[in-house]
């Protein structure tokens, strides 16, 4: 009670010296006012410039300059009194020395005793009294007689004349003063007397005092300039004292530095720290009101020693002590203050010292407060950063779990539905989930590992809190018991590493929760509160956004994933022209647009197909497998290269054009296609290629070239035509098909890749398969930033055994000798079951040659995986397959044809058509109906035409 009563008289005395405080302001503004409307006075117009700031009234400097005008106008005033008392004196005595000097050497002259004995004394002593006069500069010489009759006088007519009154000749020489109309004048007296001392006459001098006074006079202006000079001195002084104050009280006058006094004074009592000053010898000095309430100190606290306070002691040995201190917290009371102290002379181990005190009691719960939401705003803010940098929901999960420890929890574990993890979207809040991120400052925790599948029961805070889509807050683990019911024996293990708080809280995004997340506390030991929870569900909320992007994206690729590879090919065909081995490797960042193909063409041969198109996503894959698909079907056209390509190009520029008038900005960028056509039966090569590097020619010897192809432009650009080129392959050599994202790279150019890749394919011993495991360990030991297509093919050559050819000359009778021809050679071949098929196609091939064709006509037979059949003329006409009506004559035998053989068609060379067939190598018929006996052949036409 008495520390309240204390602090009230306190507060009292604040408030009336705030009231003291704010009368003495009103009054020093008012006075002021005032000072600054009478103090300017003549002063300011009549120093210069310079001076006039500096030697103002209310300055310091000026106050000075006036005392000392004044005391040197009273010293000035003095010393003129003082001249003028001593020059009147001086000038009397003066006048009485001349006077009586003119009137001895006048009496005393010889010339003088003989005029006034004379004649005519008046004739002979006037003109030498006027000259006398005139020399000396006395105003009058009067010469007496004996009897007081004038000789001389200034006035003629008084001369002869008689003094009036009575005259004694004086004796001796005498001197008085008199007042006259011209001021006081001196008249000295001497007599003229004979040798024998007889008094003849009386000599009298007169001149005026102030004759004599003019010649002080002429002193003063001495004094006077002498007296200016002093006071210039003065003020010279007075303005370099002026300067010199004013820089050192920072230009502050008399008024300024008062009313800064007052203002300082209030400062120190209003302001919310305390303040004291101690002397070196430990006497408190002074102390403002907070300090005084701060510290709790009486009334009469200052100037008594710092001991005798009831301070606590570690304030009072720091008081006490010569240390400085900063910040320095001490405990007075029931306050936390933070104490600074400073010497008063730095450089002075005796002086005092200023001691500054700040209640830092609240402040310390609000700092506390202010840094825990500053950290987990930086938390928020390296989580955005760090959470998703990838679209991988796994490493996503992961990295939730490592940016919340150590800084918001000791143990985060994530668990996620199994649909999130195989980027689908969950169906319903299930509490059966997958783990997929943990992480803890411990080691050794009896955790379940990432991949192992989790069963909330109902009662855990992790079921809870996906059911209602809230997060759920376990204040105290020893007291809950949900928690223990997932796994009891792991809950004590748990606790006994210091577990005690924990907060469960589902990951929700677009309104589905896809899994939980737990922050588990045990280092600190405060438990988690509401503001926890309010943070850890919204570093959730952006994980769970984060984690669904990924989900989403996992999707879309394995969607894309699937596209791509559903339209490449999955198996290569197997082929005698040649044995192939292929790898594609995707890009990283998702599917692109690469391609490869093989496709078996008529007469054994092959192709070999490379593309790429320019993108990567679903629009890049889907292109691709039109592309695929537009080449292969004009492939089937045994189309030449340069043909193939150039329809490809047409369709690509359709593609562009409706993509365009459809307003899809997503159109086809570009293409590039490398058409390979392999001729086992020769072992030559047709290539042709739009925009793509060149294929890679491995010898059996080992040397690798890159065959000069001429170059042409994207497909879809136009413009110029494709070119074909043609060079021959040895058995045993290797094609290498690849595309641009396997040679080039964005740290490495094209022609090293070429170096690259020439070098990994100068081992002409490796199978095709090994030979695409070495290219892609030269050129990507670590993946690629672009999608690799690699088709590797070593090549075979038909046997000359294995074909046989015949030229049919242009008549119809040439027939039987052509079925003669075959039969034979089918009976070499061992194929004797095929005779009557062959025959039969044969001669109708044949027949339709001779009769629609031109010459050459030519038949040739090879035997591979099938028996192929081919009969080529000179004419560009292509037959068309038709239904006969009952009228016609002809038009069956194609229909025998496409009966009876696997495949059929036509393709163009140069110099005209071949027809070719395919048949089994057993002589069953190609249509799965079985063989035709000759009912069939025979109901191909009516009774009526037979």
């Amino acid at each position: 009670m008495g520390s309240v009563r204390h602090r009230s008289r306190a507060r009292d005395r604040q408030e009336d010296r705030q009231g003291d405080r704010q009368e003495g302001r009103q009054r020093d503004r008012q006075e002021g006012r005032q000072r600054n409307r009478s103090d300017d006075g003549p002063w300011p117009a009549r120093l210069p410039g310079r001076l006039r700031p500096l030697l103002r009234v209310r300055s310091v400097a000026g106050q000075v300059f006036v005392l000392q005008i004044l005391v040197v106008a009273l010293i000035i005033t003095a010393a003129v009194v003082t001249l003028a008392l001593q020059a009147r004196r001086n000038s009397t005595h003066e006048a009485e020395a001349r006077s009586r000097a003119v009137a001895t050497t006048f009496a005393y002259s010889p010339q003088t005793l003989t005029a006034m004995t004379g004649p005519n004394p008046s004739e002979a002593l006037q003109p030498v009294a006027d000259r006398i006069v005139r020399v000396t500069d006395v105003d009058l010489i009067v010469v007496y007689s004996s009897d007081g009759v004038r000789y001389t006088h200034p006035d003629p007519s008084k001369i002869g004349k008689p003094v009036v009154g009575p005259l004694k000749p004086p004796t001796s020489p005498r001197t008085q003063q008199i007042d006259t109309s011209k001021g006081r004048a001196v008249v000295s007296y001497v007599p003229v007397t004979r040798p024998d001392g007889t008094i003849v006459g009386t000599v009298g001098v007169g001149i005026t005092v102030h004759k004599v006074a003019g010649m002080a006079a002429e002193q003063l202006p001495v004094l006077l300039g002498t007296a200016g000079g002093a006071l210039a001195v003065c003020a010279g002084g007075t303005a370099l004292v002026s300067r010199r104050l004013l820089r050192q009280t920072h230009g502050l006058g008399p008024v300024e530095m008062t009313r800064m006094y007052d203002h300082h004074d209030a400062v120190l009592h209003a302001v919310r720290e305390g303040v004291l000053i101690v002397e070196g010898d430990g006497q408190l000095v002074l102390a403002n009101d907070e300090a005084r309430r701060l510290l709790d100190l009486p009334t009469d606290a200052e100037r008594r020693q710092v001991t005798d306070l009831g301070l606590s002691p570690d304030i009072v040995e720091l008081m006490t002590s010569e240390r400085t201190a900063t910040d320095e917290v001490l405990l007075s009371a029931d306050r936390l203050l933070a104490v600074n102290k400073r010497r008063t002379v730095p450089d002075d181990r005796g002086a005092g010292s200023v001691v500054t005190l700040r209640d830092t009691t609240e402040l310390r719960a609000l700092s506390g407060r202010a840094e825990a939401s500053r950290e987990r705003l930086s938390l928020l803010y390296d989580a955005g950063a760090r959470i998703g940098s990838s679209l991988d929901v796994e490493r996503t999960a992961h990295e939730l779990a490592k940016v919340a420890v150590p800084r918001f929890a000791d143990l985060v574990t994530v668990d996620l539905a199994e649909e999130v993890l195989r980027g689908e979207e969950p169906t319903g809040r299930s509490t059966v989930m997958r783990r997929a991120g943990v992480s803890t400052v411990h080691t050794g925790l009896p955790l379940m590992a990432v991949g192992e599948t989790v069963r909330f029961p109902d009662a855990t805070p992790q079921a809870r809190c996906v059911k209602s889509g809230r997060a759920v807050l376990e204040a105290d683990l020893s007291t809950a018991e949900g928690w223990r019911t997932l796994a009891p024996d792991r809950a004590e293990e748990l606790l006994g590493h210091g577990f005690h708080s924990l907060i469960a809280v589902p990951l929700r995004a677009r309104g589905t929760v896809l899994g939980s997340v737990d922050f588990w506390r045990s280092e600190r030991a405060e438990p988690y509160d509401e503001g926890d929870v309010l943070f850890a569900e919204e570093l959730s909320a952006w994980a769970a956004v984060a984690l669904d992007n990924a989900r989403r994206y996992t999707r879309e690729h394995a969607l894309a994933v699937t596209l791509q590879r559903s339209l490449l090919p999955r198996d290569l065909p197997d082929l005698s022209a040649l044995e192939a081995a292929h790898r594609y490797l995707p890009a990283q960042a998702g599917v692109g647009g690469d391609w490869f193909d093989v496709i078996e063409l008529s007469g054994a041969r092959v192709a070999l197909v490379v593309g790429d198109v320019v993108g990567h996503g679903l629009h890049a894959a889907a292109t691709m497998g039109r592309l695929r698909t537009a080449v292969h079907n004009f492939a089937t056209l045994d189309l030449p290269p340069d043909e193939l390509l150039a329809r490809v190009d047409d369709l690509v520029a359709r593609l562009d054009r409706e993509r365009a008038d459809q307003g899809d900005d997503e159109g086809l960028i570009g293409a590039t296609c490398l058409y390979v056509v392999y001729d086992p039966a020769v072992g030559r090569c047709s290539v042709a290629r739009a925009g793509h590097p060149p294929p890679a020619l491995v010898l059996p010897d080992g040397t690798v070239s890159f065959p000069d192809l001429p170059a042409s432009p994207l497909l879809g650009l136009g413009g110029l035509p494709f070119e074909t080129t043609e060079f021959e392959v040895p058995e045993g050599s290797q094609l290498v098909l690849y595309t641009d994202g396997l040679i080039e790279s964005r740290d490495r150019d094209i022609d090293a890749g070429l170096e690259i890749l020439r070098g990994a394919l100068s081992h002409p011993d490796r199978t095709p398969e090994q030979t695409c495991d070495a290219v892609l360990d030269a050129l990507l030991p670590n993946g690629g930033n672009d999608d690799v297509a690699l088709l590797v093919a070593r090549t075979r050559v038909l046997d000359p055994e294995r074909v046989a050819d015949w030229d049919v000359p242009a008549e119809a009778a040439a027939v039987p000798s052509v079925r003669a021809h075959v039969t034979r050679q089918l009976a070499a071949w061992d194929l004797t079951d095929a005779s009557f098929t062959t025959e039969l196609i044969l001669s109708e091939l044949v027949t339709n040659a001779i009769r629609h064709g031109t010459v050459p006509i030519h038949v040739r037979l090879l035997r591979d995986r099938n028996l192929i059949c081919e009969v080529s003329d000179g004419s560009s006409t292509s037959p068309h397959l038709r239904q006969a009506a009952d009228t016609d004559e002809g038009g069956r035998g194609l229909f025998l044809v496409a009966r009876y053989a696997e495949r059929w068609g036509t393709r163009y060379t140069p110099t005209g058509k071949v027809i070719w067939t395919e048949q089994p190598l057993d002589g069953t018929p190609g249509e799965p109906g079985g063989s035709m006996s000759g009912d069939d052949v025979l109901d191909l036409w009516s009774d009526a035409t037979l």
